[in-house]
């Protein structure tokens, strides 16, 4: 059933010129996307039954895969990947929106500049923050992707980004997928290896932060820096 032949009050379109995009619901915004349902349901409705069976949450939607999607009766490989490339939109939009300059007092300050990177991927990534002696952060960037259980970090390649950027300071993160924070012994191994190489360029580790979907961990404040 195309959107087009919904009752006028259904039209997602419709609503977003007359009433402005903050009017409309999220499923309406994903039936835009969408463009369409299927013969039994509207892409609203389509778009809320999408919607229910991952909590409401644009955070466990963008965790679908494309053969995911496919599974909702209406949903065709080329509706998948517009679904799927709208979410990665918004995520690299949220990259994007890390303020600069910003200054880091705590590890709470660090994860909110990376969740939106890291909470909600299905393979581990490592970030870094690199920041001045005044912790203003200078630059922020992805270092590493790796598989579902491990990302390695190239130590050379972090400290050539630092001696880049003029850094004295730098936060490392990176997600586990699982949804564990416990630190793996890779994870404390690096870190010590991180630190010691810092040291010898008088380059401080600041923190190493374990970012999972709705929480995080941080080596600094459990004293394990």
């Amino acid at each position: 059933m195309s959107i087009k032949y919904l009752a006028e009050d259904d039209r997602p379109r419709e609503k977003f010129l007359q009433k402005g995009k903050g009017s409309l619901s999220d499923s309406e915004l994903l039936a835009i996307i969408m463009g369409s349902g299927n013969k039994e349901e509207s892409a609203v409705e389509l778009a809320r039954k999408i919607l229910n069976s991952v909590n409401n949450s644009w955070h466990q939607l963008s965790l679908l895969s494309v053969k995911d999607l496919m599974k909702f009766k209406g949903i065709g490989e080329v509706k998948a990947i517009s679904i799927t490339s709208a979410l990665e939109i918004g995520r690299r939009r949220a990259v994007q929106e890390i303020p600069e300059k910003s200054v880091i007092g705590n590890s709470n300050d660090a994860y909110q500049i990376l969740k939106n990177q890291l909470s909600d991927l299905r393979t581990e990534e490592f970030w870094a923050i690199f920041m001045n002696n005044s912790n203003k952060v200078i630059h922020v960037s992805q270092l590493t992707q790796g598989g579902i259980s491990q990302s390695i970090v190239d130590v050379r390649i972090l400290f050539k980004t630092a001696l880049d950027h003029f850094s004295t300071g730098i936060i490392i993160a990176h997600n586990h997928p699982s949804g564990s924070l416990k630190p793996s012994r890779e994870d404390i191994n690096i870190t010590q290896k991180i630190k010691e190489a810092g040291q010898t360029l008088s380059i401080q580790l600041l923190d190493h932060i374990i970012i999972t979907q709705n929480s995080y961990f941080s080596f600094s404040d459990e004293g394990l820096l």
